[in-house]
């Protein structure tokens, strides 16, 4: 079975390391010191190599390059790799000669780590599961982030939602308040005398022809008892209206003759007499 094959048919979860050096010795080095290791090891001689393997989808966790190659240098493929492949965790190797090169490239923020020849091979594996601690901590960075992103579009959405329930519960309010005002005006302005009361004869609400009616004011009136205001003839009549639920009749107020229609409402199983006077 070819690398190829082999790269297609690991999991996901396998951490997938590529050696690059056109030194097969070094790349079987490199594959000795990973033996009993879980990672998955993949070698080419040349970074031409490495891209080809990379872009035929195949996923690398970490690239480990040699510097000084025929063709590619290891910088120039690794920022390549940093190019198509950001995530990809990048160390490079090279002699002592090169030192000031790869440094540079180290700053410019191309390369993770930049490990010697010949290396320590304690020292390069401690560095390997660094760099595979780094591309774990950055995926899962990147996934939080991403959470966040859609977290925050959701309660941009919410709040958008949440704005324009307001603004649309808002305008009913303000209509239905305005409808209101209206039948309040409307019901103060009536030209006869309109009362509200309930059953024990307290007052509850009073229109501005009914305040005239008996020289009171409408706030004034509310809460009180309307035995103690109507006269006595139309207090009978309100007693009477309780008894027959609805009547219509005239009554004498002030020498003044009324025509009287009192009317029994329920509602939530309370009741209110509503009671209108009009004349001439």
């Amino acid at each position: 079975m070819s690398d190829y094959e082999e790269d297609r048919q690991a999991t996901n979860d396998q951490v997938t390391i590529i050696c690059v050096d056109d030194e097969q010795n070094v790349l079987n080095a490199l594959e000795r010191l990973f033996n009993d290791t879980d990672y998955r090891i993949f070698t080419a001689s040349s970074g031409e190599k490495a891209l080809e393997y990379m872009n035929s989808g195949a996923a690398a966790q970490i690239v480990i390059s040699d510097y000084r190659m025929p063709g590619m240098n290891g910088v120039d493929f690794l920022k390549e790799v940093c190019r198509l492949w950001p995530e990809t965790v990048r160390i490079i190797l090279s002699g002592y000669a090169d030192t000031a090169a790869v440094v540079a490239a180290i700053n410019e923020g191309q390369i993770y780590r930049f490990i010697p020849k010949p290396w320590d091979e304690e020292e390069m594996k401690i560095s390997v599961a660094n760099a595979v601690e780094k591309y774990i901590l950055q995926k899962e960075n990147r996934k939080l982030l991403e959470e966040l992103k859609q977290k925050n579009e959701q309660l941009e959405r919410a709040n958008s939602n949440l704005g324009r329930i307001v603004a649309e519960n808002t305008s009913k309010l303000i209509y239905q308040n305005r409808i209101l005002q209206s039948s309040h005006d409307i019901f103060m302005s009536l030209p006869a005398a309109v009362f509200g009361l309930n059953p024990s004869y307290e007052l509850t609400m009073c229109n501005h022809k009914g305040s005239q009616l008996f020289g009171v004011k409408e706030v004034g009136i509310k809460g009180k008892d309307s035995r103690n205001i109507f006269p006595e003839e139309l207090n009978i009549f309100v007693r009477e209206v309780l008894a027959k639920n609805e009547l219509t009749r005239a009554v004498t107020i002030n020498g003044v003759e009324v025509k009287a229609r009192g009317v029994i409402v329920e509602k939530g199983g309370d009741k209110a007499i509503t009671l209108l006077l009009d004349w001439e």
